[in-house]
């Protein structure tokens, strides 16, 4: 899975950087300054709850669209689809197509009734017509786990690329920069809140977008513009030869390849409308309209940045060998610095070394705001379902709520620290193919339930979120991403025997179908009458927040 396996990074080509390393120091000091600089002045202007975790709900459709792509695009969307195009061609291009079809499911599904519908986190959506404290413990608990999973990706592989092009090799090295990530993630949070991680993820998609449009523009003029030669020394150069501009070139190898690929599509585009630092973003503009519009806005960012995949992807097969690409990395993940180090005029020149590090510091800072909104996400749901209204049963004022959130984000930071030290060497496809399986197993099937089905019960709720839960993590547990191969987690074991890499093809329905047979053998009654409620206020945005 090449989404989120960016900690596989391991000995990227940067002759001839050591020169330049001044260069690449300052620019991740000068982006981490100036992020933290909008943090603290946004942090200012953070007065109330609805400051903290919906950042006063005073975002227009088009910096809430940028922001929503900021969280979206990960550093490892960016190199990770770079590298799967650049050895696969074809076949990698399709995690380009899955990634952006994802967003219809939230568009259509999600955006316009989760805003009408909740307050601060998809807790507020069940809690509206069932019994809250079993829900949002629920909630809060898959939030937290999708959250610290994918965080754990994120924090392994900031580590992994600062460690890499810092020349840093040494094992107290590389978890000294795990901490520092760590600490700078959790003052983001702490200190600016939802107003500060959004002017973030907006920064950070301007970064990206910027540095992906530099090298697709490159490489366009380096092939004359004309894409047809492009994918033609492609596919020479990758050889493979026609096979490479085809399907199946790594999903048709065999069945369960095959069976594979359709699992994991399945699980990206469900699990995208499930994920929770992804349904927090639509809290904060002012209406449901607004939320629409956002998403149509990400639509054609996102849309625009994955077709320029294609560019790097398919740039970086052209003029890099696939022995070259892999010597670097087996998985293909740095397939983009190595494309903007060979197109700025190869290792050991100044404008590769330039572009190198102006590619990685967007990388890094694609990662440090990601990280900032998985925090909040996790923290705003421990605060305000798991504190406020099961622990403190709804007693808590809005001030110790914020505080609450603000002492979770050290807590969660802390976690993902001791974790991503400790997964610094393994591979963690499982732990995001993970994320987006319990997204989607979980959290989706118990939302669209709650808003569309009037006969939904807690007993259901409780059924599908923990059912998909716990079917997610068992079947990845006993998969090859943990054992049985040699890219798996643990290697040298073997006691795996669900056979699929992804989950979602079975955990996804299984998520579904506990929900509809918990709720038809609960013996509770739904209300009716709160159900009528929801759907009004979810279609109409009347008496919503």
């Amino acid at each position: 899975m090449m989404h989120l396996s960016l900690a596989a990074t391991s000995t990227l080509a940067v002759e001839g950087v050591d020169e330049h390393r001044p260069l690449i120091i300052s620019l991740f000091t000068v982006f981490v300054l100036i992020t933290l600089g909008i943090t603290v002045w946004a942090g200012r202007q953070t007065k109330d709850a609805t400051d903290f975790y919906a950042g006063g709900r005073a975002f227009t459709g088009f910096q809430n669209g940028l922001a929503i792509s900021g969280d979206y695009m990960s550093a490892a969307s960016f190199l990770g689809i770079a590298g799967a195009i650049a050895l696969f061609g074809y076949d990698g291009f399709l995690y380009s197509i899955g990634f952006l079809v994802a967003w219809l499911v939230a568009l259509l599904l999600v955006a316009e009734p989760l805003r009408n519908s909740g307050r601060y986190t998809m807790g507020d959506v069940l809690a509206y017509r069932m019994r809250q404290r079993p829900v949002r413990t629920a909630a809060g608990l898959s939030t937290i786990v999708v959250s610290i999973f994918y965080l754990l990706a994120q924090m392994a592989g900031a580590g992994a690329l600062v460690a890499l092009l810092l020349g840093i090799t040494s094992e107290a090295g590389k978890i000294l920069i795990v901490v520092l990530v760590g600490i700078v993630m959790i003052l983001y949070v702490a200190i600016g809140g939802m107003k500060g991680t959004t002017w973030v993820q907006m920064v950070k998609a301007v970064l990206l977008m910027a540095g992906t449009l530099l090298i697709t523009l490159l490489v366009m003029f380096k092939f004359n513009w004309n894409i047809s030669r492009l994918l033609g020394e492609a596919a020479e150069t990758s050889g493979n030869g026609a096979a490479f501009l085809q399907p199946g070139l790594k999903y048709g190898v065999d069945a369960i390849s095959k069976i594979d690929f359709i699992s994991l599509g399945i699980a990206l585009v469900l699990g995208t409308a499930g994920l929770p630092h992804i349904l927090i973003r639509f809290y904060t503009v002012p209406t449901a309209k607004v939320a629409r519009k956002s998403v149509n806005w990400a639509i054609g960012i996102i849309g625009v940045f994955y077709l320029m995949t294609i560019a790097l992807g398919f740039g970086a097969a052209a003029l890099l060998s696939p022995e070259e690409i892999k010597s670097s990395n087996a998985a293909g993940n740095t397939a983009a610095p190595q494309l903007a180090q060979e197109i700025g005029g190869g290792a050991g020149s100044t404008g590769g070394a330039i572009l190198l590090a102006t590619i990685s510091a967007v990388a890094f800072a694609t990662i440090l705001a990601v990280v900032a909104g998985l925090t909040l996400a996790s923290s705003s749901s421990f605060a305000h379902d798991l504190y406020a209204n099961v622990i403190r049963k709804g007693k808590a004022t809005e001030q110790e709520e914020v505080r609450a959130a603000r002492w979770a984000t050290v807590g969660i930071g802390a976690a993902a620290v001791v974790l991503g030290v400790f997964a610094r060497e393994l591979n963690v496809a499982g732990l995001v193919a993970l994320a987006f399986a319990v997204a989607a197993s979980a959290n989706l099937p118990t939302l669209l339930y709650s808003l569309f089905w009037k006969r939904f019960t807690t007993t259901g709720a409780l059924w599908s979120i923990y059912g998909g839960l716990g079917a997610s993590v068992l079947l990845v547990l006993f998969s090859p991403v943990v054992s049985g191969k040699e890219s798996s987690m643990f290697p040298g074991v073997d006691f795996h025997w669900f056979p699929l890499e992804n989950p979602g093809l079975i955990s996804i329905p299984l998520g579904f179908l506990l929900g509809w047979i918990g709720t038809l053998l609960s013996k509770e009654t739904a209300d009716r009458d709160k159900y009528a409620e929801l759907e009004v206020r979810s279609l109409t945005g009347s008496g919503s927040h």
